[in-house]
């Protein structure tokens, strides 16, 4: 075919039904149709971006409960594994527990779970009991009726009383970590103060009709120990003492309170070195929870002692 003169059309490219070989297509059309191209491509993403946002911004009030629920099952999941974490380790201070030395199989088989507790230095060990120096430490005391160092229902009281304050019920909210042994204390003066390594002391008053409990405060705090909420709850602090101490396993008992209290002052007075102070009182501490099988328990049996002249 004839190539067109280019006279039939201003424009060469739209002349009349001429046909040009590729080769002398002009530059001009090729840049067009790459313009044109790229002009489509821009407004094809345009316009799925445009509906991707539409869609986006029309979520369903299904979706966003879903949404919720998976976020909360997710935050859910953290805690139930840090709660675990804390509940395995509690669990191992009672299914791993420490032991004191032993001097027979009754004190071989007890157990003493692995909490805080009062701080001492052995000053003299016998077939019969320990000499021990104890360390000062803070207690928080609260009354309670009852007429034996053992009332069940006057424990209970005064025990969470004081637990609450131990976990939280004080003026900084701030949970406390629990310590051991608990202490039974017979005083014979109103106003005297708990003298053994405890987090729980019970104390007889004067009047015989009133006792003392008191927990044994984690010893991180020192001094700076919260305040507690409730008016009778009240902090003291406990200064160094010595003490005579015979460890027994089984149910505490007033019975057995007795006789371990006459055990340890007979023994006591063939001593070379240590005698019971004068008008000292029996304090027993016990150091495992309800659940501990009886002959597994840790019970002492201590009077307050010093040096002979």
């Amino acid at each position: 075919m004839l190539a067109c003169n280019g006279q039939c059309h201003p424009h060469p490219l739209r002349c009349c039904s001429a046909t040009f070989p590729s080769s002398t297509i002009p530059k001009a059309k090729k840049v067009s149709t790459v313009i044109a191209r790229a002009r489509a491509t821009i407004v094809m993403m345009a316009t799925e971006r445009s509906v991707a946002t539409r869609q986006k911004r029309t979520v369903s009030p299904f979706e966003t409960r879903l949404s919720l629920i998976q976020a909360l099952a997710s935050q859910a999941s953290s805690l139930s594994q840090r709660l675990l974490m804390d509940f395995a380790s509690e669990t191992a201070k009672y299914v791993f527990p420490k032991r004191f030395e032993s001097r027979n199989l009754e004190e071989a088989l007890m157990s003493v779970p692995n909490l805080e507790t009062v701080k001492f230095k052995v000053l003299k060990r016998t077939d019969q009991y320990d000499i021990r120096e104890l360390e000062p430490y803070f207690i928080a005391v609260a009354t309670m009726p009852g007429k034996s160092g053992f009332d069940f229902n006057g424990a209970s009281q005064s025990f969470n009383v004081l637990a609450e304050y131990l976990f939280g019920k004080n003026a900084v909210g701030e949970k406390m970590e629990m310590t051991t042994p608990v202490l039974t204390r017979m005083s014979q003066s109103d106003g005297e103060k708990m003298e053994m390594t405890t987090p729980v002391i019970t104390k007889q008053l004067g009047d015989k009709e009133k006792w003392e409990m008191s927990f044994v405060l984690p010893s991180k705090y020192g001094s700076n120990l919260p305040l507690p909420k409730d008016p009778s709850v009240r902090i003291e602090e406990v200064p160094r003492k010595t003490v005579a101490v015979v460890a027994f396993s089984g149910l505490v008992t007033d019975k057995e309170v007795k006789v371990k209290e006459s055990e340890l002052r007979t023994a006591l007075r063939n001593d070379p070195q240590f005698q019971v102070k004068e008008d000292a009182s029996v304090e027993v501490a016990q150091y495992n929870p309800p659940f501990t099988l009886p002959f597994m328990r840790r019970n002492e049996v201590a009077l307050e002692v010093e040096r002979k002249q």
